[in-house]
């Protein structure tokens, strides 16, 4: 058993930077895969990065690569995300996820969530 909770989001003007955090409980942490996801409004939950177990191997959306940057410390027990050229169309509430299955991209690939950070751009 995995709890998630993240920290991190506010607001922020566009061009500008944010670190959100994602502190998790379990003595297993370091050997599940871990995911950020996000949801604006209206709009269904997306993928935006992961990263494996041993921080070996990372994935991104598109639409955030080059600005955001997934890292882990698993002394720590935490998941970060980096966001830095921030746009206005980032803005959403972010989830942490962690998978015990797979290093993947889909939801279905993640069976522990986080109750989610609201990170808001403004233009």
């Amino acid at each position: 058993q995995v709890q998630l909770v993240e920290s991190g989001g506010g607001l922020v003007q566009a061009g500008g930077s944010l670190r959100l955090s994602c502190a998790a409980s379990g003595r297993t942490f370091s050997s599940y895969s871990l995911g950020w996801f996000r949801q604006a409004p209206g709009k269904e939950r997306r993928f935006v990065a992961a990263i494996s177990w041993s921080g070996g191997s990372t994935y991104y959306a598109n639409s955030v690569k080059g600005r955001f940057t997934i890292s882990r410390d698993n002394a720590k027990n935490t998941v970060y995300l980096q966001m830095n050229s921030l746009k206005p169309e980032d803005t959403a509430v972010y989830y942490c996820a962690a998978s015990s299955l797979r290093l993947g991209t889909q939801l279905g690939d993640y069976n522990y969530w986080g109750q989610g950070t609201q990170v808001t751009v403004s233009s």
